[in-house]
């Protein structure tokens, strides 16, 4: 085995920093210095997201460098690799490297669900199978029967990663026991959320835990044909599910007959159109049969009656890139990470004014403080934290006063912070909550199907309210319109679209209404963010 291996980090951000044109220079000077024999580079999935240059690690000197030109990768060779000295000009501080080396997959604590991701060649299944992938997969097929498949997911205690939390092995058997000549598993890897790609990143980097994943959910339940929904927009996340679902039809872990066990199952892949609502299961099952991305009706739901009127699973990357390591470790092993009501770990990702922005794998119950300080590094420029949308887009604002809550699936009933798709969004005292609200409720009425009247129109008025507001022409009355508009269309509005704008819309008039008392009473906004119009007087029209 070669003594000197060189990661290198080629995810979708890296790629746009240079990463594919650095790793082809890198292999061309090794070759050039004759070090073919001694050095080895590995393509790899993110370690980290860093966002000043394409991060290059090499072992089993356990250095990591940043990387921006061609001149750096050549330092990298002729001093490190040929002469065996680091390049302390470019070595990423370990301050930096916190986000990485804490996280790191060795650590079992942390990391489940990037487990492999940064450490194999997302494209090689061989080495996803050099690290007991498809391992789980054996299992089944050979020692389990579908239920105790399903039982060992109900004992894990594994609820889904999309937000909604709802109990996997749950779902699993209201589709294994539902009775149809056909039976579907979907992977949601849409990922619309703003602000949100740890699904991204896990098929970027691990695409054969989800394939895998998969194939396991259909043993369990029955079902024969799966299909991964990814947005369209994830380039490299369809190139690698794509090579993954190839290499495992070339080895005889999809198709008729698997590792002879009888059981068949076919999967493919199908492409999103960039429409945050096909996020929704029912709208994402109607794309998928070629139909306008609209929410349905519900009940029947998915389980009973999904994909072509049939039962379905539907379950995100997150949530199934946990079932491998489960059935290999068992549910007492997975509980024994999180908390009570949410074992696990859960994939967070830092956005905003935070240092560290990217990705980081926690034990559920990680408190906010943790995620901001610990991991994140704090705020950029040593700014005061103001405020911090937790779960995404459709999530809670909190102010500082919610730092130190636990994150779980039992949060937003307790202290009113919900952990949604993950997404930590850091906000110093340079934003405006009135134009933070503004922002999202365009992002909502930009999305809204227009199906149902609560949600089109509700949407439309709650723009319309915050304008005013964030121009100088609101009214005292106008909060009251807003809290109305979010029970109205929390109430009435078809799908989860419409129901979830009554979260951030009501959290950060009820966490901030001094701000928005100060845009309607004082007629100034106190952070400078919005520009009031000025008052202008009607002029008469004579006749």
């Amino acid at each position: 085995m070669k003594p000197i291996l060189v990661l290198v980090s080629v995810d979708s951000n890296s790629v746009l920093l240079g990463a594919r044109q650095f790793l082809n220079y890198l292999r061309e000077q090794i070759a050039e210095y004759n070090l073919s024999d001694t050095v080895d580079v590995l393509e790899t999935g993110t370690m980290g997201v860093y966002t000043q240059g394409v991060v290059m690690a090499i072992f089993p000197d356990d250095v990591y460098y940043a990387v921006k030109d061609k001149e750096d990768v050549h330092k990298i060779v002729t001093e490190h690799l040929l002469k065996g000295r680091e390049v302390l000009d470019l070595t990423l501080p370990k301050e930096k490297l916190k986000l990485f080396v804490e996280t790191a997959p060795v650590s079992k604590e942390t990391r489940i669900v990037l487990r492999n991701a940064g450490l194999i060649d997302p494209k090689s299944i061989d080495e996803y199978i050099a690290r007991d992938g498809y391992f789980a997969l054996q299992k089944v097929l050979t020692e389990m029967k579908p239920g105790d498949v399903i039982e060992v997911l109900k004992a894990s205690g594994l609820r889904g990663r999309g937000g909604a939390g709802f109990p996997t092995g749950l779902k699993w058997e209201f589709t294994a026991r539902a009775s149809a000549d056909q039976k579907y598993i979907v992977c949601n890897a849409d990922e619309g959320e703003p602000g949100t790609f740890k699904d991204r990143l896990i098929m970027e980097g691990d695409p054969h835990s989800v394939v895998e994943s998969m194939i396991i959910a259909g043993y369990a339940t029955g079902a024969t044909k799966g299909y991964i929904y990814i947005r369209g927009e994830y380039y490299g996340s369809v190139d690698n599910i794509r090579k993954a679902i190839q290499d495992a039809y070339e080895y005889g872990l999809l198709g008729k007959d698997i590792l002879g066990s009888g059981f068949s199952f076919d999967l493919s892949v199908r492409l999103g159109a960039g429409a945050y609502v096909c996020g929704e299961e029912t709208a994402l099952l109607e794309s998928i049969e070629g139909k306008s991305g609209r929410p349905r009706l519900k009940p029947p739901y998915p389980p009973t009656c999904g994909l072509f009127g049939k039962p379905t699973v539907i379950n995100n990357v997150e949530t199934l890139a946990n079932v491998p390591p489960i059935i290999l470790n068992g549910p007492d092993w997975f509980k024994s990470f999180g908390t009570e009501n949410s074992p696990g770990t859960k994939v967070f990702c830092l956005v905003g004014d935070v240092v560290r922005r990217g990705i980081v794998e926690v034990p559920m119950g990680t408190s906010v403080r943790d995620l901001i300080y610990r991991f994140g590094g704090g705020l950029i420029g040593g700014k005061e934290l103001y405020m911090v949308q937790t779960g995404g887009t459709a999530g809670t604002f909190v102010g500082v006063d919610k730092l130190d809550v636990q994150l779980d699936y039992d949060s937003f009933a307790k202290y009113g912070v919900s952990i949604g798709s993950g997404v930590i969004l850091v906000m110093s005292e340079d934003v405006c909550p009135v134009d933070v609200a503004l922002n999202t409720m365009e992002f909502f009425l930009h999305e809204s199907c227009g199906k149902c009247t609560p949600c089109r129109e509700g949407t439309r008025l709650a723009v319309q309210t915050l304008r005013r507001i964030s121009k100088g022409r609101g009214k005292k009355e106008d909060l009251d319109t807003l809290r109305s508009i979010a029970s109205v269309t929390q109430e009435a509005s078809l799908c989860g679209l419409g129901q979830s704008i009554t979260v951030p819309l009501t959290s950060i008039i009820d966490n901030f209404q001094k701000d928005f008392e100060d845009h309607i009473g004082a007629g100034s906004c106190p952070h400078g963010v919005c520009h009031f119009e000025k008052s202008r007087s009607k002029s008469k029209v004579r006749r």
